[in-house]
């Protein structure tokens, strides 16, 4: 049988060795139902995500810096995240194979996402995260094509917070492209060796169909994915991952992006160990940096139950994660996440996390405080 090359993003890869998302996602591909189309088969699936979060603090709208989905807006009460819809017919076994992908999404995620065009009017809750052709050419193994609007190569998380081991994304996420418009190519080389490669609008924007104000200038992006083979015993199945974005602006703000994942299984039965780094050049301006190094526990404790941790360290330039300081900024954070599997569909999560400011000038809370610790409840089901 022809080996897969349409493969999911490189966090669903991880999942295999024990995300609490992964059971859930994959609950949700096997339960993706039929819909009357011209094109079979057609099918529709997605997940509605909601939370609450505490914040101690001065008042509702504390200033968070390195959080993504869950900042300031998001504190103090009770949240609809986001809605997805993907409509999807993918690639067949067949050498010429076709196929589509469509995700919409609807709440207050969508305008955060950015993804509105350059000629689009005021966000008003809804955006397209997904929306390519997919193409498959009978070159060796199968080289297969994304045409149109793809998720990033890059980065240990992805945008559905359910697929994720914790609920809040990482300072790593927080720099991280998250879709691009243009063409990606995919191919493996062997069972153990995965090769992307694309081209879209340049300037590295989430914005669909973004120009970057110069003639033909376009961002370049790869990946390389290293998985370990069986023979290896208790380490089968680790991932390696490596990838990088250049923006392809020439002169000012030609942003660049690098990114190395690794998870591995412990020895110990339900535990798996991740490590990720982040690096972006010249995003916030020319010379700036911003780097963001995160290591994950994750532990499967019974089928419905599992607990996951996340540790991190972030440095960068004046206004890195979106810090006021006129400094350099230097951030740790601690969260600890609680996961269940109580109902069909539906993932629970209880979250604690703990931001500090190391350069102790109290950026968070509205500039009053060093330290800011947030409890969440995330709830998600996925159809």
């Amino acid at each position: 049988m022809r080996k897969k090359t349409e493969r999911r993003h490189y966090s669903r890869a991880l999942m295999a060795l024990g995300m609490i998302g992964a059971g859930t996602a994959v609950q949700a591909e096997e339960t993706a139902v039929p819909v009357l189309t011209g094109v079979a088969p057609t099918t529709l699936s997605g997940y509605v995500d909601t939370s609450a979060i505490w914040l101690p603090g001065p008042g509702a709208a504390n200033l968070l810096p390195g959080r993504s989905f869950d900042g300031a807006d998001k504190q103090n009460g009770f949240n609809l995240n986001v809605v997805s819809l993907v409509l999807e017919k993918p690639l067949d076994e067949s050498d010429w194979a076709a196929g589509y992908r469509v995700q919409l999404l609807f709440g207050p995620d969508a305008n955060t996402l950015g993804s509105l065009s350059p000629l689009g009017g005021a966000p008003g809750d809804v955006a397209v995260k997904n929306a390519h052709v997919s193409l498959r050419a009978p070159v060796g193994s199968g080289l297969t094509f994304k045409v149109g609007v793809w998720d990033t190569i890059m980065g240990y998380e992805v945008f559905e917070s359910g697929s994720n081991p914790n609920y809040s994304r990482s300072y790593g996420y927080f720099i991280e492209p998250i879709i691009h418009t243009g063409v990606l190519a995919s191919y493996d080389v062997e069972e153990w060796l995965s090769l992307s490669a694309g081209v879209a609008d340049g300037g590295g924007l989430n914005s669909i169909n973004a120009r970057s104000g110069g003639d033909s200038v376009l961002s370049y992006v790869g990946s390389i994915v290293l998985t370990a083979p069986e023979t290896l015993g208790w380490a089968a199945g680790a991932k390696l991952y490596l990838g990088a974005m250049d923006s392809g602006r020439v002169g000012a703000r030609d942003m660049v992006n690098w990114f190395a994942g690794l998870t591995v299984p412990a020895p110990l039965k339900g535990l798996s160990v991740g490590v990720a780094y982040d690096y972006r050049a010249h995003g916030l301006f020319d010379g700036s940096y911003e780097n963001a190094t995160g290591l994950y526990l994750m532990y499967q404790a019974t089928e419905k139950w599992q607990v996951n941790a996340r540790a991190e360290y972030a440095t960068g330039s004046a206004g890195a994660y979106g810090y006021s300081g006129s400094g350099d900024v230097q951030l740790f954070g601690l969260t600890g996440t609680l996961a269940c599997q109580l109902w069909d569909h539906t993932l629970g999560r209880l979250e604690v996390r703990w931001d500090h400011d190391l350069n102790g000038r109290g950026e968070f809370l509205n500039g009053r405080a060093d330290n800011a610790v947030s409890l969440a409840v995330n709830v998600v089901y996925q159809f």
